[in-house]
């Protein structure tokens, strides 16, 4: 069996291992920035799953882990569907009582953007954008993600420069894993139970 749930809607500079996140940052900021790892764990909004995030300084849009992904429309716009297999990357915990591949997740949102992503080798890649808010480090955040089916890489969330100039993150590339404050996330049963369940 096989479920479906269907989602509706003083900080010092730590010398050369630090990382600033992007010439985006406002020069008045007067906030104090937040030091996160080169990897941390996210936990997307309204759902409860949890996933690893690598920040990636190379890239300016954030990118999320998607297959199956369809166009429609609702109310005169653009949206998409997608998936977020559980089976792809198994972070999420588990009592034992279910696979991971037993889980998937449907997302619906309207369609932010669309971008053209050079890849060497390949041809150009026309993605997605959507907005997704989600908890890391304890704190809320939204940003853009395009989505891409991520199933062979090692993370399903990347966090771009975007994300770490609007919310004032500098990089600790050191370290994983470095926030002092986790976010709640569900776990692999409580996600499979939350919604609808529906056999494939």
């Amino acid at each position: 069996m096989r479920f479906v749930v269907v989602v509706a809607t003083a900080i010092s500079l730590m010398a050369s291992c630090m990382v600033v996140a992007g010439t985006d940052t406002d020069p008045e900021d007067t906030r104090v920035p937040e030091v996160l790892g080169f990897v941390e764990w996210a936990v997307i909004n309204d759902t409860g799953l949890r996933m690893k995030a690598r920040m990636d300084t190379g890239a300016k849009t954030s990118s999320l882990h998607a297959i199956d992904i369809r166009e429609f429309q609702k109310n005169g716009e653009k949206w998409v569907k997608f998936n977020i297999p559980l089976g792809d990357h198994e972070d999420q915990p588990s009592s034992g009582e279910l696979d991971h591949d037993a889980v998937t997740l449907q997302f619906e949102r309207p369609v932010y953007r669309t971008v053209l992503i050079k890849r060497k080798g390949l041809d150009s890649q026309r993605r997605y954008v959507v907005k997704m808010s989600f908890c890391i480090a304890g704190t809320e955040h939204e940003t853009q993600f395009s989505l891409a089916n991520r199933s062979n890489f090692s993370y399903p969330m990347l966090l771009g420069r975007r994300f770490m100039a609007d919310d004032n993150i500098l990089i600790d590339s050191s370290k994983a894993f470095k926030a002092d404050k986790e976010c709640e996330y569900q776990t692999l049963e409580s996600l499979a139970g939350s919604a609808h369940r529906v056999k494939s």
